[in-house]
């Protein structure tokens, strides 16, 4: 039987896995989640002998169960191929008394690559398998890493056209630089005058426009989403923790069965969600530690048990981060509330409409795995320049958010158990940051005379995707206020 996909505000909206990635959002605003969560058919010990890519099978035939075994299987190895430079897909580095799961290895150096190299095969499968006759427009936000990769997926796939907006002065040189000079017919980068936030609920709006949908169609197109509010964003990052596992177990680093703690630098709430998710198909996983930087919304919410929104945005140096509004807290919240929709759109309506709510003492006790911690910036910076010190290893501003927060986890729970950080970005991704960490004296050099600086001291070889946009000219140079957003999606695809 086909795993059924609901929305998180309606429980009588139901479709397949293939319907709900090519929606994104459901109709009535909400998010698609499993019935259930599926368990791995494979033993911990089986999965310690496979590859990246069978076991992104294993774990994903049982969330996308309306796939035939060829389908999926041309979508994994059509994804996780010689894009990625190193051959395991993700690696593996020990430092600072954790594991560090590199999934940065891609052609954007990023995690999202992880999921953004598969979903153009996802979608474009779906919509075979559903006869799809309109062309499909891919509407992202990104706060930074997520647009690029959503653009280095989709370029030039038949079918498909897909707009990014991000916020003009809300990411790194680097990030920017990698979004407006993306090639491809079919690609459209607009910054915004605005946040992320700004970006994010100017383009779930697009997809709740009802009016928007049918002229749309009208014109021989219709949405879908590339965030990590497409559940085909979701299930193959779940993939990545099974993986950490199987390789601790293969090191000998762990039993099998044995459990471990992950770590996660966490603004939309997707990539730690997908490691809660793998916990549910059976992985061993003990605590969730959620790090945030300085826009520390989801640390206050873990422990008070109120999300609120109304507080200062504050611009950091892990900018992918910078988020008030956590979509993908919303299937989580779905959950605790027993899967009961129509109190979770009371929650949802409530931080529409006020800007917080706050969840019941029933539900927090369902929260007793997770943990939130934060860094200020000067210790994310001193964690960037403590860990290169102390095991010549350079980690980016998000993944030293990450390593600050377990640091002081550890110092208070005095827990030991064996920890994966995901390290969510390459260091090449935010240099000045980084560099500046390790030492101030760097700040006077341009951007790419620190890119060669970093790869004499890190010994690691500058990713293609920096060598790239060194002389690439720019593409996309179009910036709009939050509120036109709509109008400019229609001249771009020239519909009134």
């Amino acid at each position: 039987m086909d795993l059924i996909y609901r929305s998180t505000r309606n429980n009588e909206e139901t479709v397949t896995a293939s319907k709900a990635i090519l929606k994104g959002l459901a109709d009535d605003g909400g998010l698609y989640v499993p019935e259930f969560i599926p368990t791995l058919k494979v033993s911990l010990e089986e999965l310690s002998k496979m590859t990246y890519q069978e076991i992104a099978y294993e774990v994903m035939k049982e969330f996308l169960t309306d796939f035939t075994e060829e389908e999926l299987k041309h979508c994994i190895q059509s994804a996780y191929d010689k894009k990625f430079d190193v051959p395991e897909i993700a690696a593996i580095k020990d430092a600072d008394g954790a594991h560090f799961l590199e999934l940065f290895h891609g052609k954007t150096i990023a995690f999202k690559d992880m999921a953004l190299s598969i979903l153009p095969y996802l979608l474009t499968t779906s919509a075979q398998k559903n006869q799809v006759k309109n062309e499909i427009v891919i509407l992202t936000a990104t706060s930074g890493d997520t647009g690029k990769a959503a653009l280095a997926g989709f370029a030039d796939v038949p079918g498909t056209k897909i707009i990014v907006f991000y916020p003009k002065s809300g990411v790194s040189p680097i990030q920017e630089k990698q979004m407006v000079t993306q090639r491809g017919d079919n690609t459209y980068v607009v910054g915004i005058y605005g946040n992320f936030d700004d970006a994010q609920t100017g383009v779930k709006n697009m997809f709740n426009d009802k009016e928007l949908a049918k002229v749309m169609d009208e014109a021989g197109y219709q949405f879908s989403s590339a965030n990590s509010i497409n559940i085909g964003r979701l299930v193959p990052q779940v993939v990545y923790y099974v993986y950490a596992y199987s390789r601790l177990v293969k090191n000998g680093t762990i039993a099998v069965n044995d459990p471990i703690n992950v770590v996660v630098p966490t603004g939309n709430f997707g990539n730690i969600l997908a490691a809660y998710y793998a916990k549910g198909m059976g992985l061993p996983i003990n605590k969730f530690i959620c790090a945030s930087n300085e826009n520390k919304v989801l640390f206050d919410f873990f422990e008070t048990g109120c999300y609120d929104r109304n507080r200062e945005f504050i611009l950091t140096s892990s900018p992918s981060m910078d988020i008030l509004i956590s979509s993908n807290l919303e299937r989580l919240i779905y959950k605790i509330a027993g899967n009961d929709a129509k109190e979770n759109e009371m929650f949802m309506r409530q931080l529409r409409e006020e800007g917080r709510y706050s969840i019941t003492e029933d539900m927090k006790k369902m929260l007793v795995d997770f943990v939130g911690g934060y860094a200020t910036e000067e210790e994310t910076a001193q964690a960037i320049a403590r860990i290169y010190k102390s095991d010549n290893y350079i980690i980016d501003t998000h993944t030293a958010v990450a390593a600050h927060v377990y640091k002081q986890y550890v110092e208070k729970s005095g827990d030991t158990t064996p920890t994966v950080i995901a390290s969510t970005a390459s260091p090449y991704k935010f240099t000045r940051s980084v560099m500046n960490a390790i030492d101030q004296s760097y700040d006077s050099r341009s951007d790419f005379e620190l890119v060669d600086e970093l790869n004499r001291l890190s010994k690691v070889k500058v990713p293609e995707a920096i060598e790239d946009i060194r002389t690439a000219p720019v593409l996309h140079d179009t910036v709009v206020d939050a509120a036109d957003m709509c109008a400019e999606v229609k001249r771009i695809l020239g519909i009134n």
